[in-house]
């Protein structure tokens, strides 16, 4: 035998010990059938229609021109999953899957097809709650678990109905915790590498005991091997809101901060706000929120935000090298979040907006942009936009729900004491 090389014997024990190495990790892996059979009673199909008047000039007129007349509407349908909360009917879902739609439909695992009502939803975490009647179905509420306990590394299964294939199954393991994408205005989202198409929104992040863990969200694009759930904790404290009262509040402390090593250093104080009130001043670290140390300024506004407006909550700061304590009653937030659609259009014709006491006022015009080209002028109160009376941001969103790039939109602002249409280009 040649010295250096390995002898037969030698060998077989090496390939015995390496057959025995995989064999033992492959018995490592979770077994998840027993997890998906325990939620997948609790997963439904949810299926949207929304009727969309067609503009001129669109791509059906060539059709038209075939087969005959141009018919003055027609109906966009899409899909999604959710999941059974309660025995009596509720329904969590995203947001964005229902969305600005006509009529939903829940079909549940053996078949059954629901009618169901919007109850209430959350722009800020993209949740929206369902409401259907059983009518003798006997509905499985979703087993939930707590997703402050879920651990980097831990086995998660991804429940949904992509594409309208039925149900599947899909798996991987929990990447990060706590991930801010910039898509919500209340990111904590949990990674995964168990793929989550369209198809998954809405529908559950289960853990290997069967207990849901997360909401599916499909938020970023072009992400490959990426997928984001929203924490089910999160959503308990967001479903029971808008469960008990139609909505969601949130607390607020009335401060712009920004990271430092040490904690949030407070950059601005709003002026009689909660922060205010309790004496914190402008340079002061926020080292603490009730006990739990602030590690970064993303910190404060989620821990804020599931706060109850009116409670009264503990901050240590340091202020010239002195820690102290200053109790804060939490006031409440008071938003108007639009959908990303149109942040992204008025973004695009260069202006922002405000709402105070009164209406929606145009609160800053981008030079060179076409609201800057179009006259239009920082303190335009928003009257209409499209012809529709705008009240609420959901007006601001269905105004702008048909827009597309080479469209005008066409605003009725006051001005002073005089009342005037402006068209905007889009471009």
């Amino acid at each position: 035998m040649q010295k250096g090389l390995p002898s037969k014997r030698h060998s077989v024990i090496a390939l015995f010990f390496l057959l025995l190495t995989v064999g033992s990790k492959a018995q490592c892996l979770p077994d998840l059938t027993k997890a998906f059979k325990k939620v997948a009673p609790s997963v439904v199909n949810i299926f949207t229609e929304k009727k969309v008047k067609l503009r001129p000039n669109n791509p059906y007129q060539y059709f038209a021109q075939l087969y005959g007349k141009l018919p003055k509407e027609i109906t966009k349908r899409s899909l999604g999953s959710g999941v059974i909360f309660s025995e009596n009917g509720y329904i969590v879902t995203n947001y964005h899957v229902v969305a600005g739609t006509d009529s939903i439909k829940v079909i549940l695992k053996d078949g059954t097809i629901l009618p169901a009502k919007l109850v209430g939803y959350d722009r800020g975490t993209d949740i929206a709650v369902l409401k259907v009647d059983p009518k003798g179905h006997k509905l499985v509420p979703a087993p939930l678990g707590d997703s402050d306990k879920l651990e980097i590394a831990q086995w998660v299964l991804a429940i949904g109905n992509p594409f309208g294939l039925s149900y599947t199954a899909t798996a991987g393991i929990v990447s990060a915790k706590g991930r801010i994408i910039g898509e919500r205005a209340y990111d904590q989202f949990i990674q995964t590498d168990a793929s989550i198409n369209p198809g998954n929104s809405g529908g559950p992040l289960v853990n290997a005991k069967g207990e849901v863990v997360g909401i599916n969200t499909a938020v970023v694009r072009n992400a490959q091997g990426i997928g984001f759930a929203i924490p089910i904790n999160l959503v308990k404290n967001v479903v029971t809101q808008i469960i008990t009262t139609g909505k969601v509040e949130r607390g607020w402390l009335g401060i712009v901060a920004e990271d430092t090593p040490e904690g949030a250093r407070v950059t601005a104080v709003i002026k009689g706000g909660p922060a205010e009130r309790a004496g914190i001043k402008k340079g002061d670290i926020i080292l603490s929120f009730n006990g739990k140390p602030v590690k970064k300024t993303s910190d404060l506004p989620l821990w804020t935000a599931e706060t109850k407006p009116g409670s009264t909550v503990i901050l240590e700061i340091l202020r010239n090298g002195k820690k102290i304590r200053k109790k804060l009653t939490v006031g409440t937030l008071k938003e108007t979040l639009l959908s990303s659609r149109s942040r992204k259009i008025l973004n695009a014709i260069g202006i922002k907006i405000k709402k105070d006491k009164h209406s929606f006022y145009v609160a800053e015009v981008k030079p060179k942009s076409p609201a800057s080209q179009s006259m239009v002028k920082p303190k335009d109160r928003i009257l209409e936009i499209n012809r529709v009376p705008i009240k609420t941001s959901e007006d601001i969103d269905k105004a702008l729900s048909q827009v597309r790039s080479g469209d005008f939109i066409l605003m009725k602002v006051k001005r002073k004491n005089r009342k005037l249409y402006i068209a905007i280009p889009v471009p």
